[in-house]
């Protein structure tokens, strides 16, 4: 049920998890009522674990943004291995996505993608989608990688080691008048100490790359956790999220960072080295007060963290209560970091952490049951140390005949939740952490 000119949104990454929730929201939003809403699985679909990929990210759409949405899976997998679809399920396919309100595609290869979508001829249904302005066209990770008229084959590069080249894109922005190839994970900082920026290329092969591609075009990169909005019905071009667009030509970049707007016109003049310059960001509002670990799960345009993000503060917000000893702030961050880490459950991509963040959590239960472990041992400890001396002066004070002065010092460590019992051999204590009122041998009223 296309509403009007569409949107053809690009994410650099966690296009399934918590920092992308209010944004796939938005863009649901514009269809209104019961859309039809398409997963492309083709990216990912030559993995073995495709179906857990592709359920967890229907479950993500399901809880997170309310939308029901179908798989279309990649259709060498339907038929017998190796065998390319009939003409008619191609059809069906194609038309589908032609059709559909709401069309998703994600992380894996983007050099199995432009294989199979150039086979299958679904990349001119895509463009013709973007073309004519229908409905809301979501690329993110891998997928967006395709979007431009030239593609980098990230793992062939990063994980084989082939030489670096272009790959024939999908040329989707092509039909918006912009010569560029997206670079998603712009800003990846993986590696450490090696580079992994630019979609785990480096600096020295993307300069290499860059002097293959004509002059009248650019490489339009987009950082992790941040999309690029383009609005088919205004013409319009919005930067969403915690980093920056960067569109750079021969090395030098123009940055666009989040929350800015700027016309289809403008970023055609950038492309084309019309405009340059360095575009200021919007003012944004102080920060409200809100910790990392709830914005984790809260994010909102401005204000997302990532997953390794929030499991640091926790993290020190865990250790700085533990120093303070206090024992409920230790909880209430065990409790927050576990539900961060459900929320980002249903991210499709791989190596974000999940495994170190239980790790992590795991290490925060276990310091917490030491410590507590530790109070509960503490009382008979301490009062063991305490009531050696008072029993013995009571015992001489019953020696002495001094029953009243003995029965004082039963009242006071009663009080104190001590409960005496007078044996031949002497007197035995036991504590109680709720002590009992001595005369009615009842719990306190609270």
């Amino acid at each position: 049920m296309n509403t009007g000119r569409g949107v053809l949104a690009l994410m650099g990454s966690g296009e399934t998890s918590p920092t992308m929730v209010t944004l796939h929201r938005e863009l649901v939003a514009r269809l209104g009522g019961d859309a039809d809403a398409v997963i492309l699985e083709t990216p990912y679909g030559f993995q073995v674990n495709r179906d857990d990929i592709s359920t967890r990210a229907r479950e993500y759409f399901r809880r997170s943004v309310g939308l029901t949405t179908v798989v279309a899976p990649d259709a060498r997998t339907d038929g017998p291995a190796g065998e390319a679809p009939g003409d008619g399920d191609a059809d069906r396919g194609r038309d589908r996505v032609r059709r559909a309100d709401w069309v998703f595609s994600g992380p894996g290869s983007p050099s199995y993608a432009l294989d199979r979508w150039h086979t299958l001829r679904l990349g001119e249904i895509l463009r013709e989608r973007v073309g004519r302005g229908h409905g809301v066209t979501v690329m993110a990770s891998a997928a967006a990688c395709t979007v431009g008229f030239a593609a980098l084959p990230v793992y062939e590069v990063y994980k084989a080691g082939h030489h670096p080249t272009w790959l024939m894109g999908l040329d989707l922005l092509g039909v918006l008048g912009l010569p560029v190839a997206v670079i998603p994970h712009y800003d990846n900082t993986e590696g450490g100490t090696h580079d992994t920026r630019f979609c785990y290329l480096g600096e020295p092969r993307l300069a290499a790359l860059e002097h293959e591609l004509p002059d009248e075009s650019a490489v339009l990169g987009i950082d992790e956790h941040t999309a690029v909005i383009v609005d088919l019905g205004t013409s319009s071009v919005r930067v969403w999220g915690r980093g920056v667009m960067t569109v750079r030509r021969r090395g030098a970049g123009v940055l666009v960072p989040g929350g800015t707007t700027l016309s289809l016109d403008q970023l055609r003049g950038l492309v084309g080295g019309r405009e340059s310059g360095v575009i200021s960001p919007p003012r944004r509002p102080a920060d409200d007060g809100i910790g990392a670990v709830h914005r984790a799960v809260t994010a909102a345009e401005g204000g997302a963290v990532t997953l390794q993000e929030a499991v640091a503060a926790a993290e020190s917000r865990f250790d700085t209560a533990q120093e303070a000893r206090d024992a409920a702030t230790m909880a209430e961050v065990v409790v927050e970091l576990e539900s961060v880490i459900a929320a980002w459950s249903a991210d499709m991509e791989e190596d974000q952490g999940g495994e170190w963040a239980r790790t992590v959590l795991h290490g925060m239960i276990r310091r917490l049951a030491g410590a507590a472990g530790r109070g509960l041992s503490e009382p008979e400890h301490t009062l063991g140390r305490i009531l050696g001396p008072l029993l013995g002066l009571r015992r001489r004070l019953r020696a002495d005949g001094a029953y009243d002065l003995a029965d004082e010092v039963r009242e006071a460590v009663a009080a104190g939740g001590v409960r005496l019992r007078d044996t031949l051999e002497g007197s035995e204590w036991s504590w109680e952490e709720e002590p009992r009122d001595r005369e009615t041998n009842s719990l306190p009223e609270a």
